[in-house]
């Protein structure tokens, strides 16, 4: 399934000197919301956020010219955006020399430190057992409850199979379920 006749028409803008600020502004400003909530599901905090956007609409704008049209730019725009995630969580993991669930221990803290959080709603609950996941887990949940993203899709996104994500879906959600009856 290659572009739809929208994205192909800001892809033109783009591709046109003349336009292509008008054309790169109109994919970032239809794309922007989807990718902000998916990198913050990954990332946890606003801030953290709303820098890996940043480097995400960085690489979309030094990359766009090479996009090929044979995949929706939905999924290219999300392949980037998932990977400039955990590129972003790999750092923070090095940069503090600690090991993986020391930093899924430090996003548990930024999720319990938002102004929102109550711990007995069932959105935090949800969000903390989200982040109990392995983060293959995490993300392929991410990307199937909250955009809804069928499966071939997310093989393109994920570079991994169908099958292999269906498993990985199932497995987060019995994960989800044991951890919501626990609390």
């Amino acid at each position: 399934m290659g572009v739809t006749q929208e994205d192909k028409e800001l892809l033109a803008l783009y591709q046109q000197p003349g336009t292509r600020e008008k054309g790169f502004t109109l994919i970032v400003q239809k794309y922007q919301e989807k990718l902000y909530w998916h990198i913050r599901r990954l990332v946890i905090n606003h801030e953290d956020a709303n820098d890996v956007l940043q480097n995400v609409f960085i690489k979309v704008w030094k990359n766009l010219e090479n996009f090929r049209e044979d995949a929706q730019l939905y999924t290219w725009l999300y392949k980037i955006a998932t990977n400039e995630s955990l590129s972003y969580l790999e750092q923070q993991k090095r940069k503090s020399s600690v090991s993986l669930s020391d930093v899924e221990t430090g996003l548990e803290n930024k999720l319990k430190a938002d102004s929102q959080f109550d711990a007995n709603k069932l959105e935090w609950k949800l969000q903390k057992a989200i982040l109990g996941l392995p983060e293959k887990q995490r993300i392929v949940f991410n990307l199937r409850y909250y955009d809804e993203m069928p499966y071939e899709q997310m093989s393109k996104v994920l570079d991994t199979s169908e099958g292999a994500l269906k498993a990985s879906y199932h497995h987060a959600v019995k994960k989800i379920e044991e951890f919501m009856k626990q609390e």
